[in-house]
């Protein structure tokens, strides 16, 4: 059995269904903050400061220690950083994947916590055309 068909049509349907497709799915952007062992604590804070605004905005953010030299002998010196970042932002995020060595990086890649992430604010007009900041549902 065969069905005769405007292949024009069919492909003009075939782009709206896919062009509809993509505009439903939801993107979900990773940021990434970069240190090294011997970063100091107060220089990890501003780095750790912009995570948290990041996962209070629903982005994943990647945590990445790079190592050089011989730094890399004392792995566990950037593990225990990583799980101290972890431990810091345990009220805004979840850690999707543990530490992990990968080469001369050491990675940890936090999301954000379901239960905490912030609604963005939208800016709606009401009648009068005066601007009013609702957070949306």
């Amino acid at each position: 059995m065969c069905r005769i068909l405007d292949f024009g049509k069919f492909l003009y349907e075939r782009a709206k269904k896919d062009k509809e497709a993509r505009r439903a799915q939801k993107v979900i952007e990773v940021k990434e903050i970069q240190l090294r062992p011997k970063t100091t604590d107060h220089h990890a804070g501003f780095k750790v400061r912009d995570a948290r605004r990041w996962l209070e905005e629903g982005k994943k953010v990647k945590v990445r220690i790079k190592f050089r030299g011989r730094e890399i002998t004392y792995p566990q010196i950037a593990r225990q950083d990583l799980m101290e970042i972890a431990h810091e932002l345990s009220d805004v995020a979840v850690v999707e994947q543990m530490p992990d060595l990968e080469g001369r990086t050491m990675l940890m890649v936090l999301g954000p916590n379901p239960k905490r992430v912030k609604a963005p604010s939208v800016v709606k007009k009401d009648d009068e055309g005066s601007d009013q900041a609702e957070p949306s549902s």
